[in-house]
């Protein structure tokens, strides 16, 4: 197994016993990562006690009509913005009754960039009962599944500081 790979399990390990330790519970709204994040969490035992799942919307229209992004927010500012990865960050964190959600969209690559949202611009997303933001991380043109991949890490470390 690979270094990254030990990490994000690790990770998500962490991730696992600090939410049972707390009662609280987590869900995923992934866009570039197509589900990584949840199988990395859902890897470890004992992630039943508090994930409680997540919403695979690599589609516009699946990021409208199941988390709540409105048309004009992408129409306005994109599938890869802020206000879109808190938006899918919130809605996952309603539609699925949790306490903590993460979100992910991004540009994976090898094509799909602009000049403003190159390949590797991915925002997270976080929604939590205190209020919801999103920090953009600017990978590089790395590779797709290198970018699918620190942005798994990095959207785990999201979950944990929060959980923290």
């Amino acid at each position: 197994m690979n270094q990254m790979l030990k990490d994000i399990f690790a990770e998500a390990k962490t991730i696992i016993t600090l939410a049972s330790e707390k009662g609280l519970t987590i869900a995923t709204a992934e866009s570039c990562t197509g589900g990584l994040i949840g199988a990395a969490i859902t890897a470890i035992p004992g992630s039943s006690a508090v994930f409680k799942g997540g919403i695979i919307a690599y589609d516009n229209a699946v990021k409208t009509k199941l988390l709540g992004v409105s048309p004009s927010v992408l129409g306005k500012y994109g599938a890869v913005s802020e206000k879109t990865a808190e938006r899918m960050a919130a809605g996952v964190r309603e539609r699925l009754g949790v306490d903590i959600a993460i979100s992910v969209t991004g540009i994976a690559g090898p094509g799909g960039g602009t000049e403003d949202k190159p390949v590797g611009t991915v925002w997270i997303g976080i929604a939590t009962k205190d209020g919801v933001s999103a920090t953009r991380f600017d990978y590089g043109d790395i590779g797709r599944n290198k970018v699918r991949d620190v942005t798994c890490m990095d959207a785990l470390k999201a979950f944990t500081g929060a959980l923290g």
